[in-house]
């Protein structure tokens, strides 16, 4: 029967729940037992998908198409596996499930109420996502006390009642916060943290402390006393200096052990062989590669999350360490703001703002011979520059920006005209793609047909792709079934690849993406070719 691993949160937002149950999970599954993830967001929208990147950060896609939070991104780079629409439940899917199932008459005329209407609905999340493995880790969004996590967190105590003791734990990340001026940690946000999840009715089984500095044996022993708990049962994670360290660092804790003594689960020792290598060549890089990253969001880098992991995969696989520098479009005016960068790689992104910056690091990237990496949105700036700058289209832009340009080059399809709800209703989850032989991302992937995640509205404009392709920005992928463009590529230029869908979502540390891999390549090769005080590239590209 399958056990139950909650994971929730105190005193301040942000601490890494996410990465400490995703390391959690890579644990448990170097010790041979199988895992799943579920994320509980108690916020009341039905999904992050029409939430400001500014407050919520990255939109994660699945292959199903769900629009999740960025947790889910953890979950399948930590344990290399697909994450799907069960895997995140909001607060917004309870209410709605359960007022529509009122509506229906499934209550025979009950008061419904959220004990036990509401916390019987996440209650069957829970079981839903334990379904078929030996544990399920829940991760309880939030911070406790805050008042809209309330059901969750009733619904985690009720299920130790109902499926035993030993077939539930309760771990809690929490904060000790290292004062400066006094030079000391302290502990009583973590005594009230406690204190706290104890009124709700949950006695943690396990303490994981962030803190910027070490623990002392007197800190723990501190708080396992307030907390009720042997000091065994209190663990450290330190900031380091990459997050893939962190499944790591508990096992040499012991934590690992500590839950399956908690779980009743017998296990083989773990075997996290790999993954140390791994984590030890990101701490040994031969070289450096510099990005930079030209977005609007610039200022939450949890926005360009996955983005940013899958350049440190793409550098890790090259024995390279990532310099990510962040751009804000929204003020870039000029060519300068790219000097020194091997390469200049455009994200997704919504609405207007920004979106001059954004071609114009398309043009730079152009004409500057520097490898480019346009992603989504990347791909339709980096279109409409061509049309501007090449073709000569004056006031060439999409429709989204610009509904009455002259030269609408990126378009909304027919399908998507009329539709009124903006949550769940664009091109979303794994669409085919057929590649060109002979092409970049041909020998990326080394395949003819792949298949990636998308998240958009508008495409490429067909009527014009005779045009591109004539002045050599090639179309090298296309979605077979309605014809649509998905990747484009400037002839001629040692390295410029745009695709309309998000490629970042499926990277992995043990298995790069094979676009970021061969754009990291490129930069690099590019890199090179400066130091060695050789002309980077000996023909003048689109000038």
């Amino acid at each position: 029967m399958s056990r139950y691993l909650f994971v929730t949160g105190g005193v301040v937002s942000s601490l890494g729940k996410g990465i400490s149950a995703a390391s959690i999970g890579r644990i448990l599954e170097a010790r041979g037992l199988s895992v799943s993830m579920l994320k509980c967001d108690p916020y009341i929208n039905v999904d992050p998908g029409t939430m400001n990147p500014f407050q919520h950060g990255e939109v994660f896609v699945t292959e199903d198409g769900a629009e999740t939070d960025l947790d889910l991104g953890h979950y399948e780079r930590f344990l290399n596996k697909d994450m799907h629409r069960a895997n995140n439940v909001t607060a917004g899917q309870i209410y709605e499930t359960v007022i529509s199932r009122e509506r229906r008459g499934d209550f025979l005329g009950a008061t419904v109420q959220v004990i036990p209407h509401v916390t019987e609905e996440i209650k069957s999340r829970f079981r839903r996502a334990a379904k078929g493995s030996d544990v399920a880790i829940i991760e309880l969004g939030g911070t406790v006390g805050d008042i809209e996590g309330l059901p969750f967190l009733e619904a985690a105590r009720q299920m130790a009642i109902e499926a035993g003791d030993a077939r539930v734990a309760y771990v809690h990340v929490t904060l000790v916060p290292y004062i400066g001026a006094a030079q000391e940690l302290k502990t009583k946000p973590t005594q009230h943290s406690v204190g706290k999840l104890r009124e709700i009715g949950i006695s943690p089984d396990i303490i994981i402390c962030r803190s910027e500095k070490p623990l002392s044996a007197d800190i723990k022993g501190k708080i396992a006393l307030f907390a009720n708990l042997p000091r065994e049962s209190v663990f450290e994670a330190p900031d380091v200096a990459s997050i893939y360290e962190v499944p790591l660092l508990f096992e040499r804790q012991g934590l690992g052990d500590a839950l399956a003594r908690l779980l009743a689960l017998k296990t083989r020792p773990a075997d996290l062989a790999e993954w140390g290598r791994l984590t030890g060549r990101i701490k040994r890089p031969k070289r450096r590669v510099s990005i930079a990253i030209a977005g609007k969001y610039t200022d939450c880098r949890d926005a360009y999350k996955s983005v940013h992991e899958a350049l440190v995969h793409a550098a890790l696989h090259h024995d390279a360490a990532l310099e990510a520098r962040y751009l804000d479009v929204t003020r870039l005016d000029s060519g300068p703001a790219f000097d020194g960068a091997h390469g200049i790689l455009v994200p997704g992104g919504f609405g207007e703002r920004g979106i001059e910056g954004k071609i114009k690091a398309a043009e730079v990237a152009r004409r500057g011979g520097i490898p480019y990496l346009g992603l989504c949105l990347g791909l339709q700036t980096a279109a409409v520059e061509f049309a501007r700058n090449v073709l000569k289209m004056r006031g060439a832009h999409s429709t989204e920006f610009d509904p009455k340009t002259r030269y609408p080059i990126i378009h909304l399809l027919a399908e998507q005209k009329g539709v009124e709800d903006l949550g769940g209703s664009m091109r979303l989850g794994v669409y085919p793609c057929r590649l060109a032989e002979g092409s970049l991302a041909y020998k990326a992937y080394q395949a003819a047909s792949i298949s990636e995640r998308h998240r958009h509205r508008y495409e490429f404009n067909n009527k014009y792709r005779g045009l591109f392709e004539d002045a050599g920005l090639r179309i090298t992928g296309v979605y077979p079934k309605k014809n649509l463009v998905e990747i484009l590529e400037l002839k001629g230029h040692p390295w410029f690849v745009a695709v309309q869908f998000h490629p970042e979502f499926k990277s992995r540390p043990e298995s790069p993406h094979p676009l970021f891999r061969d754009f990291v390549k490129a930069a690099l090769d590019h890199a090179s070719a400066r130091r060695g005080g050789e002309p980077e590239h000996p023909q003048t590209l689109y000038a």
